[in-house]
C-alpha cells in the first residue's frame, strides 16, 4: 500500500492542496492530478455517481502522486467499506453532529480490533497482490475527513475534534448558514466567521487539521494566511466557468461593437 502522503502532511501541521471534483470525468481527474493537486475529492453526495463510476476515476489517477479521495453520501459504514475497497485513500463524511457520530465513522473504517471494518479491499489492495500490506497498513494510512456544516457540529465542535482518528475537520460554509438560518449567500457574516475562527483555535491547540475551500488565488492565499491547512480549491465546475465566462464576455463585446 502506498503511503498517504497527504495524511503525513495533515498529522505533522503542514498545509495541503486539493480539489473537490463534482463533475464525475475521469479525464477531469486525470488533469487535475498531473496539473499538481496533491489530493482529490471525488463528490458522491450531491451528484448521480455510482461507485463503479467512482472506481473509474480512481483509476485515472493512478498515474500521478495525487491522493484520491471520495466524499460519500453519508456516514453510513457501507458506504465508508466500498469507498475504502475500491482504492480511496481517504472519505469526507458529511452532515456529522457529534462526537459518537464521528467514533462510529473512525470505527467503520479501521479493521479489528481498532474497528470494525469488513476485510475485502480488491481493487484497493491491487486484486489481493497487495492484500496483507494493506492489511497491515490501511487502519494508520486512511484520511478521514468530517464536513462541519451544522449547528449541533459547532456546538460539539471540541469533542468532535477530540476523537482519536480524525484527521481533518472541513468546514461547510453553505450548509452552515441554513443550518443556522443565514442566507448563505449573504457571505461573508459574522457568525460563520465566528465559527471559523473558533475551528482554527481548536486546529491550532489539537491533532486535527482545518479545512474550507476557496475559488480564487485571492482567497486560497487568505485562507492560507488564516491558518487553514487543508485547503480545498474550486469545485471543477467552478473552475471550468471561471475560464469559460471571460471569454464568452469577451465574444459578447464583439458582437455588441460590430452592429451596424
Amino acid at each position: 500500500m502506498r503511503s498517504n502522503t497527504v495524511r503525513e502532511k495533515v498529522r505533522s501541521g503542514q498545509q495541503t492542496f486539493g480539489c473537490f471534483m463534482g463533475m464525475g470525468s475521469p479525464t477531469i481527474a486525470e488533469l487535475l492530478a498531473h496539473a499538481g493537486c496533491e489530493w482529490l475529492l471525488i463528490e458522491m453526495e450531491h451528484n448521480a455517481l455510482d461507485m463503479a463510476e467512482v472506481e473509474h476515476i480512481l483509476m485515472a489517477v493512478n498515474g500521478a502522486e495525487t491522493i484520491p479521495m471520495a466524499r460519500i453520501p453519508s456516514a453510513d459504514p457501507v458506504f465508508i467499506q466500498r469507498a475504502l475497497d475500491v482504492g480511496a485513500m481517504g472519505i469526507a463524511v458529511p452532515m456529522v453532529k457529534t462526537a459518537a457520530e464521528a467514533r462510529a465513522i473512525v470505527r467503520a473504517s479501521r479493521y479489528p480490533p481498532q474497528g470494525t471494518r469488513s476485510f475485502g479491499p480488491l481493487r484497493a489492495s491491487q486484486y489481493t497482490i497487495d492484500y496483507e500490506d494493506y492489511f497491515n497498513q490501511a487502519n494508520d494510512n486512511l484520511l478521514i475527513a468530517l464536513i462541519l456544516e451544522t449547528q449541533e457540529a459547532v456546538e460539539n465542535l471540541e469533542e468532535i475534534a477530540a476523537v482519536p482518528g480524525i484527521d481533518v475537520l472541513y468546514i461547510g460554509a453553505f450548509d452552515l448558514c441554513l443550518s443556522m438560518g443565514l442566507n448563505p449567500f449573504d457571505m461573508p457574516l459574522p457568525e460563520i466567521d465566528a465559527v471559523i475562527e473558533r475551528a482554527l483555535a481548536v486546529g491550532r491547540s489539537g491533532d486535527v487539521a482545518i479545512g474550507i475551500g476557496s475559488g480564487s488565488p485571492e482567497e486560497l492565499r487568505q485562507r492560507a494566511a488564516q491558518g487553514f491547512t487543508f485547503l480545498g480549491y474550486g469545485p471543477d465546475y467552478q473552475l471550468l466557468l471561471g475560464s469559460l465566462r471571460p471569454g464568452v464576455e469577451a465574444f459578447r463585446q464583439l458582437g455588441a461593437g460590430c452592429k451596424d
